[in-house]
């Protein structure tokens, strides 16, 4: 994860004990307000920054 800008659901789903399927479930939700607020998104991946702020104190290794 190191050095990309992206969080996969695979890694989200590590990073907070879930499974994989409501990692995506979390994603998806996740890029609906980012592309409410005018961002891109892609499928299956939320920016790092934006998963950070959202879940705070989950601290990315």
């Amino acid at each position: 994860m190191e050095g990309t800008i992206f969080i996969t659901a695979a890694e989200m789903a590590e990073m907070l004990g879930i499974s994989k399927p409501y990692a995506y479930k979390i994603i998806r939700q996740m890029n609906d307000e980012l592309v409410a607020k005018g961002y891109l998104a892609i499928p299956g991946k939320v920016a790092k920054k934006y998963f950070e702020e959202k879940f705070y104190g989950v601290i990315s290794a």
